[in-house]
């Protein structure tokens, strides 16, 4: 397969093996920059209740030269670059804010006060990576806990983000390294091109125009939620303030971990397995934030994942030569009929079975959108109608061909007792190892 060299920018992470000065000093760093996240934030209120006006960048930055000099000196046992690149964030969260209220923007609110233990972060330049350690100004030699080989490690360094989770430091590196960037790939056979239906009950189903296969969910947090459970009665129980509090809160932060963990290997491998598989991939535009404000469903939503799925599959899709084919979040999917096209308005979400009255077809609700959503990418590329060999086989023909059972006794054919019934088969059947090993 062809391909071409790209320079890209993308992520490494790391996780740092510190001793116990360096933690010191790192939990320093990013307080540091959530001190003066919060002193920026203050000044620009403050400035702008006096004047009507906001703080540039770059009064901001002398005037953070100043605090360094008279209220806060420890500053300075620090890297410059953590101060700096705070001021930097603010000022960018500022623009979006303003962005959004003239609609120039997507939707973004008013910077807020950062929290101590809430997304704690630092941003480093001029940093240094070895086989097994890595050099962070102020901080010093830092070992990790594994080699730059086993990454495969190639590109220039841009910045470094160090953080904090579950008492467990990382470090990203920001990287520019050329990628080969595989052309797209041909469309041969008509299993190269799949219609995706994302769900709840199961996590996806994937239809390739022979046959339908369905991939079980993770549901990591659902798993874990009755030991979450317990995590928080244990956490409210402890006085505040207290290190007992401190190590409970501890604990259900490294289950909280644990279990991005697992989702996020999930979606990697399923995200991989048809990024390097297929050529076209056609999934719908859910609206994943307003499905979550549903009480009902807000943690399975969230335990699935729907919105990573897709930004994974936009990326993947461009390093691996395959295309990603986005339908209208207004595509009627699941009413319209795989068969016939009739659309049935009135279709209950509890309803899992899709019952045609026109042509009198019956099958399953995901697998009927799968059906849709892969004909709606056919059509978006412009191989519709079908060229010879590309040729879509409908249910009725796919249950006529496949071999009948031994103990079965069947009077006729899979086709005729269907038209005599007047309704199709599904063809949908469900696997246990549907994710592919991730790369």
């Amino acid at each position: 397969m062809c391909s071409e060299a790209h320079v890209i920018r993308q992520a490494f992470r790391f996780e740092l093996d510190p001793n116990q000065e360096q933690r010191v000093r790192l939990a320093k760093s990013v307080g540091a920059r959530r001190y003066v996240y919060n002193w920026g934030l203050a000044e620009s209120q403050r400035t702008y209740e006096r004047f009507g006006k906001r703080l540039r960048l770059s009064e901001l930055k002398a005037r953070l030269v100043d605090l360094k000099k008279s209220e806060c000196p420890w500053l300075y046992e620090l890297s410059a670059h953590i101060g700096q690149q705070a001021l930097v964030d603010l000022d960018n969260a500022f623009d979006q804010f303003f962005k959004a209220l003239k609609g120039e923007g997507p939707k973004s609110g008013y910077p807020r006060f950062k929290r101590k233990g809430v997304h704690d972060s630092a941003r480093l330049y001029e940093v240094d990576l070895r086989e097994r350690h890595i050099r962070l100004p102020k901080i010093g030699l830092v070992r990790l806990k594994e080699t730059r080989s086993d990454r495969a490690f190639q590109g220039r360094i841009l910045s470094a983000t160090i953080r904090r989770r579950a008492d467990r430091w990382f470090v990203s590196l920001a990287v520019e390294r050329k990628r080969e960037i595989l052309f797209p790939r041909p469309v041969e056979r008509q299993s190269d091109v799949v219609g995706i239906d994302l769900g709840l009950k199961v996590a996806a189903v994937i239809h390739d125009g022979s046959g339908t296969r369905v991939v079980e969910p993770r549901r990591a947090l659902r798993k874990n939620l009755a030991k979450l459970r317990q995590l928080d009665r244990q956490l409210a129980r402890k006085q505040k303030g207290s290190r007992n509090q401190a190590k409970a809160r501890l604990r259900q932060a490294r289950l909280h971990y644990k279990i991005s963990c697992q989702r996020q290997d999930f979606l990697h491998q399923l995200s991989s397995s048809l990024a390097k598989t297929k050529s076209v991939i056609v999934v719908e535009d859910l609206h994943v934030r307003g499905m979550q404000r549903s009480k009902r469903l807000a943690l399975s939503i969230s335990d699935a994942g729907l919105g990573e799925l897709r930004r994974q599959l936009a990326y993947k899709s461009d390093w691996y030569g395959s295309r990603l084919v986005i339908a209208d979040r207004f595509f009627a999917s699941s009413k319209t009929c795989s068969g016939c096209g009739v659309i049935k308005e009135s279709l209950r979400l509890s309803k899992r079975v899709f019952d045609c009255d026109a042509c009198g077809l019956s099958l399953d609700r995901d697998e009927n959108a799968a059906i849709n959503l892969r004909r709606f990418g056919l059509d978006e590329i412009g191989l519709l109608p079908l060229p010879e060999g590309l040729r879509e086989e409908t249910p009725v023909e796919t249950k006529a061909l496949a071999p009948p059972a031994p103990d079965e006794v069947k009077p006729s054919s899979g086709k005729q007792e269907a038209t005599a019934n007047g309704t199709r088969r599904s063809t949908r059947r469900s696997t246990s190892k549907d994710v592919l090993v991730r790369s």
